[in-house]
């Protein structure tokens, strides 16, 4: 009991658990219906893509006023800024307790907040769980160069070169570098080790991390989207120096790759960078997605892997020919999208009309799936 001189000790009320930012129950949402993305519009109810098709939810349209209250503290100081100035802002989110990772861009249209972001699986998937050609895992054993992934927006492309990345880290003991922007997936270190360096967090600017990069021992270097002319440069010197390195690019297949990288130069300089292409230029690897029978969503895939031939069509601006070279060297792991479509309609994950939808080349697909095969003509 308390004498008159100890005062009663009141016992502390229990503290409240923090709560959760308002927006969370529309990423919930996403997570719950297995959503790729969610889209956020003033004057429109949320929606969410599901199976490749935007779907608006019964949730009431949304005012500037609730885009402001939802979206604007999920911005840290610096981001706030970005977009402020610039308009846009770009960065990741995660829910929870690292229960989902979104990619998330946050932007401003007619003055208004407009948001995008792709949900982004907090397990890598191996090479079979994506449904990848089987000669993918041939990408990831070159002990140098550079190896690209191309697609649109939207393609498949991070996820898969998280794979590759990921099969490196199970295989070999290597230090695995990556840059990005922003960090989309996480990795546990495994037979390698990795470390994940973002753009604006942990180094103030592509330039500096990508000058950076070959000064801290990488044996693997991911520089994310090569989007102008001094990433596809660092790039391209990494490759040179030894490293193995991926890279990002939008472009629709691996022949129109090689034009979209010299679009980044003038005239002048095309000559030199299918040089460096020819020598440096390990793989593209063209994607889109699909719609599929026992997934959402499928990946198709075109896998250009620079031979004698390739390099030499390159090098000499011969790039209406890479198609036909793809055929030609189906033995050494290419394939071309009319080839991969057909596996995927004859193993069952895709429907024959959705592929035909997608196909480049109808005809030729609708003989592929016949079993009358064209012989690819002379390349050189």
């Amino acid at each position: 009991m308390a004498t008159a001189e100890e005062p009663v000790q009141r016992p502390k009320p229990p503290a409240e658990a923090p709560r959760e930012p308002e927006v969370n129950k529309l990423f919930r949402m996403v997570m719950k219906h297995e959503a790729s993305d969610l889209h956020l519009k003033v004057g429109q109810a949320p929606m969410m893509r599901l199976r490749g098709d935007i779907r608006r939810t019964q949730v009431p349209a949304l005012t500037q006023e609730d885009m402001e209250r939802l979206l604007l503290p999920l911005l840290t100081a610096k981001h706030r800024k970005i977009l402020d100035e610039e308009g846009g802002v770009d960065f990741s989110y995660v829910v929870g307790q690292d229960e989902c990772r979104f990619r998330v861009s946050l932007f401003r249209q007619r003055n208004r907040l407009s948001l995008v972001a792709r949900r982004v699986n907090n397990v890598i998937p191996s090479f079979k769980d994506l449904g990848l050609p089987e000669s993918i895992e041939k990408l990831c054993n070159f002990p140098e160069g550079l190896v690209i992934l191309a697609g649109v927006t939207g393609s498949g492309k991070s996820t898969t070169i998280a794979a590759m990345l990921d099969y490196v880290n199970e295989k070999e003991p290597l230090h695995i570098l990556t840059i990005e922007d922003p960090i989309e997936f996480t990795f546990t270190d495994k037979k390698a080790y990795i470390n994940q360096r973002e753009i604006g967090l942990d180094s103030r600017d592509w330039h500096k991390a990508l000058k950076d990069a070959v000064r801290q021992d990488p044996d693997v270097i991911l520089v994310g989207e090569l989007r102008d002319v001094e990433t596809f440069e660092a790039a391209v010197h990494a490759a040179e120096t030894g490293h193995l390195v991926f890279g990002t690019i939008h472009a629709a297949s691996a022949a129109t790759t090689i034009n979209r990288i010299l679009d980044l130069f003038p005239p002048d300089k095309h000559r030199a960078i299918r040089a460096a292409l020819a020598n440096n230029l390990r793989a593209i690897v063209a994607q889109k997605l699909v719609k599929g029978i026992k997934k959402p969503r499928v990946p198709t895939n075109e896998i250009m892997i620079c031979n004698p031939i390739v390099r030499k069509l390159i090098s000499e601006g011969q790039d209406a020919k890479l198609l036909d070279a793809m055929r030609a060297c189906a033995q050494e792991g290419m394939v071309d999208f009319t080839e991969n479509l057909r596996q995927l309609v004859d193993r069952g994950d895709v429907e024959k009309e959705v592929a035909l939808e997608v196909a480049p080349n109808k005809e030729a697909l609708m003989m592929a799936l016949k079993g009358i095969k064209v012989a690819a003509p002379g390349i050189i």
